[in-house]
């Protein structure tokens, strides 16, 4: 009876973190009769969207180091194609692109669409210090997370580049990336301290220097 009793109650546990962990992805495209949703639909489409969003979510998760008890319960992620200014936002569990961005993109709109996707997903994934973190390490967790999936475009600065730690996006991916290398899986751990709140002594704890004098020796390794 025991032993009835306790496989019943370990496949009750199961269950539950299958149902927590669990995550529904939905996408809309609002701009239908706009040149940006004719070309989302054309060359991106729903189907591969809600693929990607599933797929940056297991690689964010993998980059973060998460079990399913680490991460945030979300239970349904959206993204919502529109016509507004800008490339991409998002708040809270939702997405919101650009139709006019996909419209006028000039280069391979789907890859690009997919790096863009891969960055948003992260806002979506990543803790932000309880709302203490600076806006340029949230931006650059994010486009270090595109930076790793493989989805850097050509535009971005090289190794290097940049005049501030925090000057956010693609300077900020370049830095942590180097910070990455000092210790592998240092993004993952300063995005696990960041559930709780922020200090600039995490680069500190974490890498045995101020990220004063990261950034200092970051710039010097590659003559800038």
């Amino acid at each position: 009876m025991k032993n009835i009793i306790f496989i019943v109650a370990s496949l009750l546990v199961t269950t539950l973190i299958s149902t927590v962990s669990a995550v529904q992805y939905q996408a809309t495209d609002n701009a239908k009769r706009t040149g940006g949703g004719t070309r989302f639909e054309q060359q991106i489409g729903i189907d591969y969207t809600k693929q990607v969003m599933s797929a940056s979510s297991n690689f964010i998760w993998s980059t973060f180091k998460q079990a399913p008890a680490d991460r945030k319960n979300v239970a349904l992620v959206t993204l919502v194609v529109e016509s507004m200014d800008g490339v991409a936002y998002t708040s809270a569990n939702g997405i919101h692109f650009s139709a006019n961005y996909i419209g006028n993109y000039s280069g391979n709109v789907k890859t690009e669409f997919t790096g863009v996707l891969y960055h948003e997903m992260t806002h979506v994934w990543q803790w932000n210090g309880q709302g203490n973190a600076p806006g340029g390490l949230i931006e650059g967790i994010a486009d270090f997370v595109r930076l790793k999936a493989g989805y850097a475009p050509s535009h971005w600065v090289k190794p290097g580049q940049g005049d501030r730690w925090d000057q956010g996006y693609d300077v900020t991916a370049r830095f942590l990336d180097y910070c990455d290398g000092l210790k592998n899986g240092f993004v993952a751990q300063l995005n696990s301290k960041m559930k709780a709140g922020y200090s600039n002594d995490f680069f500190v704890q974490l890498l045995g220097k101020t990220v004063d004098q990261l950034w200092s020796d970051y710039k010097k390794k590659y003559g800038n």
